[in-house]
């Protein structure tokens, strides 16, 4: 279920906002809360709100007697106190998102925004941010649509990291499949997740060389022996401080030239 709700508090209040200086303001508003403690008052006139409070620390509110709220965040309070209450209600809530298909367990819209997550029951599922979400479903039953990821080859896996791991894909394609550049080490580097994915010396901590695995497919080889990767801003070592793969691409595009 959705747990995430925004609330809705409208009727004749008074606002008053204080930080360096007080303002204090008077009218029928719509107030709302959002689930992140982001609170925004409403008149008629124009789009910006007459007040607002961005990620309150705190949150409180009272219904005794008349609705009542306070928020406070660092130096900043705004108080809310209604005069003639229209209405208070709860409404249920989600981010919105592009649509990429229907949940294949409740039948309501799947829609990526930070993730991918269901309209209707509030399912949620975690892609990576470069992840290209194709049309085609997984090949098991779970009826969820494939992702497209790039981590040294393109990948084409469930949304579901449950159903079918791009860490278990990545490792099988690259585990041990590169030395670690370290002069005086004789091990391999393993593909890990630590936070995201990494190459990893195999004789950590006595070496604790580690790269991240970028987004892009390898396609050739740096000086330092590494792969270099094709990635949206060009080819790179997966070694990120490493400039010898630039300095041979420029030193053989001087040799063309001569």
């Amino acid at each position: 279920m959705i747990d995430d709700a925004i609330r809705v508090l409208a009727g004749d209040c008074t606002v008053i906002a204080e930080d360096d200086d007080r303002q204090e303001y008077r009218g029928r508003v719509t107030t709302i809360v959002k689930p992140d403690n982001t609170i925004l008052v409403h008149d008629t006139d124009g789009y910006q709100p007459v007040a607002w409070l961005t990620r309150a620390d705190s949150v409180s509110s009272d219904r005794t007697g008349g609705f009542t709220l306070v928020a406070k965040k660092g130096t900043q309070t705004l108080r809310i106190a209604t005069h003639d209450q229209d209405g208070f209600a709860h409404y249920p809530s989600s981010a919105a998102g592009t649509p990429i298909g229907a949940c294949p367990d409740c039948g309501g819209a799947l829609v990526r925004s930070s993730g991918v997550h269901c309209v209707g029951c509030g399912d949620r599922y975690g892609v990576p941010a470069d992840a290209t979400i194709r049309d085609e479903q997984c090949d098991c039953d779970c009826g969820l649509p494939k992702m497209r990821v790039e981590r040294g080859l393109a990948f084409n896996v469930c949304l579901d990291r449950g159903c079918e791991s791009l860490d278990a894909a990545v490792t099988e394609a690259f585990d041990r499949e590169w030395a670690c550049p370290e002069p005086d080490c004789d091990g391999n580097l393993r593909i890990l997740r630590r936070g995201g994915l990494i190459a990893g010396c195999e004789h950590y901590p006595d070496c604790d060389t580690g790269f991240a695995v970028p987004a892009g497919v390898v396609d050739g080889d740096c000086g330092c022996g590494l792969p270099t990767f094709e990635t949206a801003s060009g080819t790179r070592c997966l070694d990120a401080t490493c400039d010898r793969g630039l300095e041979e691409a420029l030193e053989a595009e001087s040799a063309a030239d001569d």
